[in-house]
């Protein structure tokens, strides 16, 4: 009773949401910083001109991202089943550090599905070597904020959001895809009509939200 309490505390929550917003903009800064320096620093990639070398390229990028983020947590969890009480996914025992790591496997499967479609659209729209260091960026970027992601779950849930910069990377490059591609069916009205029906259903889940919250707080 003391604990559900807790959680509905307005002050507790506001002190929480206040910790976990925090990390956001510290690391922000510094992905932008990682990306800069490989996207401009890298050598250009060699042969790079047709489009199936970028594209094969950037599948091999998901398949790094896919083995070193997903597979990586299906084994976290994996190799702790098989040496608990845990091995029986039904009787409810697994330790807090599953906890963790399910969740995290969780997230990594959404976080896929943005950024790998993203990569994909991006690798399309670069035209050269030195255009597609950028693909390069933005994978390297977005495994680091996974491990970094992961790694302070662990510390505490309140911990976790500095990872999320690779959520705001992946949304920024299915922005950016999205606005070519309907430029291209479209033209400048297509693209505006794109992004505006994606900036309109996110005014809408804020506004919606907010009313929740001050329902709750009435």
């Amino acid at each position: 009773m003391n604990e559900a309490s807790n959680h509905d505390d307005p002050q507790n929550l506001h002190a929480q949401r206040k910790t976990l917003m925090r990390g956001l903009p510290i690391a922000a800064p510094i992905a932008l910083f990682v990306w800069l320096a490989l996207r401009y620093g890298l050598s250009p990639l060699p042969d790079m001109q047709a489009w199936p070398d970028r594209l094969w390229f950037a599948i091999g990028c998901c398949c790094v991202a896919v083995l070193l983020c997903l597979l990586l947590g299906i084994e976290a969890v994996s190799h702790e089943r098989l040496v608990t009480a845990a091995v029986n996914p039904l009787a409810g025992a697994e330790s807090a550090r599953m906890k963790v790591n399910l969740r995290y496997l969780q997230n990594t499967v959404e976080q896929l599905l943005l950024f790998i479609p993203g990569l994909l659209g991006l690798a399309h729209y670069c035209d050269d070597g030195a255009s597609m260091r950028a693909v390069a960026a933005t994978t390297v970027v977005w495994i680091l904020a996974r491990f970094v992601f992961w790694i302070g779950y662990h510390q505490g849930p309140l911990f976790r959001t500095p990872g999320l910069v690779g959520v705001v990377q992946s949304l920024l490059v299915l922005l950016y895809v999205c606005a070519r591609f309907a430029d291209d069916v479209a033209g400048i009205a297509g693209a505006v009509f794109v992004i505006g029906l994606f900036v309109v259903g996110e005014i809408y889940l804020v506004w919606i939200n907010r009313e929740s919250r001050v329902a709750r707080l009435d």
